[in-house]
C-alpha cells in the first residue's frame, strides 16, 4: 500500500462562507487571527448582505414597475382599435409618420385607406410589408378619432421592460458593492503591510543577530 498522504479536500463554499461569518461575528476562536483578518471577514459579510439587499430592491423595483405599467398598457389597448387598411400605393419616400407605428420590419410607407369602427372613412400613410401592392390589406391600429396610432404594449412587453429595469438596477447596485469591497480590502491590505513592516523592524535585528552585535560594539 502507498504511504503517500492523501491530498486535503477543498472546503465547500457553504463551509467557507460559514467560517467567514463566524470570524466576522467573533464567534470563531482563532488564536492566530489578527484584527485585520476579522475586519476582512466583516467586509466580506457586509458585501454579501449588500448584494442580497440589492437583489431584493431590484426585484421590488421590477415588480412595482410592472404593476404600474400593466394597467396603463391594458387601458391603451382598450382605447385603440385594429382595422384593415387597403394599400393605395407605396413609396419609399412617403411621410415618415407611418414608419413609427405600423409594426413591420423592413417595410415601406404606403398611402392607404381604412374605415373607422364608427364608419368614418380615413386615408393616410401607414407602413406596409415591402412586397405589398395596391389593394393589399394591412392591419393597423387607430385611435378613437381614426388616426393611425402606435401599437399598444402587451403584458409580455411590459414584463420584459420591468425585468430590464430590475436587472439594470441590480447591476448598478452590485457594482457599487463590489467597488466598495475592493476599496475596503485595499485599505486593510495597506494597514496589514504597515503593521508587518513595523513588526519586522522590531524583530529583524533580534532574529538576524544584529541586535547582539550592536550591543557588543
Amino acid at each position: 500500500m502507498s504511504s503517500r498522504p492523501r491530498p486535503a479536500r477543498p472546503t465547500s463554499l457553504p463551509r467557507r462562507a460559514g467560517r467567514q461569518l463566524r470570524r466576522a461575528l467573533g464567534a470563531r476562536h482563532e488564536p492566530l487571527a489578527r484584527p485585520v483578518d476579522r475586519a476582512r471577514a466583516r467586509a466580506c459579510a457586509l458585501s454579501a448582505l449588500g448584494l442580497l439587499l440589492a437583489l431584493v430592491l431590484s426585484a421590488t423595483a421590477a415588480l412595482l414597475s410592472y404593476r404600474a405599467a400593466a394597467p396603463e398598457a391594458d387601458a391603451e389597448r382598450g382605447r385603440l382599435h385594429q382595422v384593415d387598411a387597403t394599400v393605395l400605393g407605396t413609396s419609399q419616400h412617403a411621410a415618415a409618420g407611418g414608419r413609427l407605428v405600423a409594426g413591420f420590419e423592413n417595410g415601406v410607407d404606403a398611402e392607404a385607406s381604412w374605415t373607422h369602427p364608427a364608419g368614418r372613412p380615413h386615408t393616410g400613410v401607414v407602413q406596409a410589408p415591402r412586397e405589398a401592392t395596391t389593394g393589399t390589406a394591412v392591419r393597423i391600429w387607430v385611435d378613437p378619432a381614426g388616426a393611425v396610432a402606435r401599437p399598444p404594449l402587451d403584458r409580455s412587453a411590459v414584463a420584459v421592460s420591468a425585468a430590464c429595469t430590475g436587472a439594470g438596477g441590480l447591476l448598478a447596485l452590485a457594482a457599487l458593492v463590489v467597488v466598495g469591497l475592493r476599496l475596503r480590502l485595499r485599505t486593510l491590505d495597506r494597514r496589514a503591510e504597515d503593521s508587518w513592516a513595523r513588526s519586522w523592524a522590531l524583530l529583524e535585528p533580534r532574529w538576524s543577530g544584529r541586535a547582539g552585535q550592536r550591543h557588543e560594539d
